[in-house]
């Protein structure tokens, strides 16, 4: 079997990858990139608002970790709201998402969005269809207003086959730290394959705008995902490298007559790690 390519016995699926080293070596550059281009959304007050949605397992987790992964936290962050509460479903719909849209010099991810409201919840039947239809209309109107006040809006859809999200959720049931993303309602969607489909296609006829467009990122092939969105990210954001303030480290003051307390005065957490290191010296 190619090195390039991962095959599912369990689902015969066949797919095509960057390889680990290659996608390592490549996923540097463009990170690099990325802080660059947070110096000048700092620097420029620019407000940048990126919405990742697609299908359950589809990769949009992992494309997001390795977008913040060198940011600043402090001028960028990822909004991964949970179901509504009581009060917030009172409100207008789109008024808990607005309350956390990126200020001056601010990048904010969105993990899934206000378009929960066209995927999920109409598959699912959590709105009505009234609610829906309402949603349909006033997304191009919310949108077009946060373009128009100087938002830059980029909304990312990643596409997954039915396929390889099944072998997904196979992964993460076998995997412990990973077995709390299977939700009931990503079960279900193994069943409702073809309606989230047909809510897919109704969502981009209604909000596929020029002020707002969407852009689809194959996603099958987690690496090359990642770097495909994090290059693409970089080309909608008209930054320029900005140099840093120049930076230059003092030396060390000699020490006076500070005397630090005894450690046994301390309690240290059990050094867990010099056993580690101990056991692997025995066995070397």
């Amino acid at each position: 079997m190619s090195k390039k390519t991962k095959k599912s016995k369990k689902h015969g699926t066949n797919v095509k990858r960057v390889p680990k080293k290659l996608y390592e070596a490549e996923l540097e550059r463009p990170q690099i990139e990325l802080v660059e281009m947070q110096q000048w959304v700092i620097a420029s007050g620019a407000r940048v608002l990126v919405i990742f949605e697609g299908r359950d397992a589809a990769g949009k987790g992992g494309a997001i970790k390795r977008v913040m992964q060198y940011l600043n936290p402090r001028h960028a962050r990822v909004v991964a709201l949970p179901q509504p509460s009581e009060r917030e479903k009172g409100q207008w719909y789109f008024q808990r998402y607005v309350e956390r849209l990126p200020t001056t010099g601010e990048i904010v991810l969105m993990d899934r969005s206000w378009y929960n409201r066209a995927g999920v919840e109409r598959v699912m039947g959590y709105c009505t269809d009234e609610q829906y239809d309402r949603f349909l209309h006033q997304v191009p109107v919310v949108e077009r207003m946060l373009v128009e006040d100087g938002i830059l809006v980029i909304k990312y859809w990643f596409s997954v086959s039915d396929e390889v999200q099944q072998e997904r959720f196979a992964s993460r049931l076998e995997d412990p730290m990973r077995r709390w993303k299977l939700s009931p309602t990503d079960l279900e969607s193994i069943h409702r394959w073809e309606d989230y489909s047909r809510a897919k296609d109704a969502m981009f006829a209604a909000t596929d705008i020029p002020e707002a467009p969407w852009w689809t990122i194959e996603s099958d092939d987690k690496r090359a995902s990642r770097l495909n969105s994090i290059a693409h990210l970089l080309t909608q954001v008209p930054y320029h490298r900005t140099e840093p303030e120049p930076v230059e480290i003092p030396d060390r003051p000699p020490a006076t007559d500070y005397e630090r307390p005894p450690r046994e005065t301390h309690q240290f957490v059990p050094d867990i790690a010099a056993e580690l290191r101990k056991q692997s010296k025995e066995k070397g």
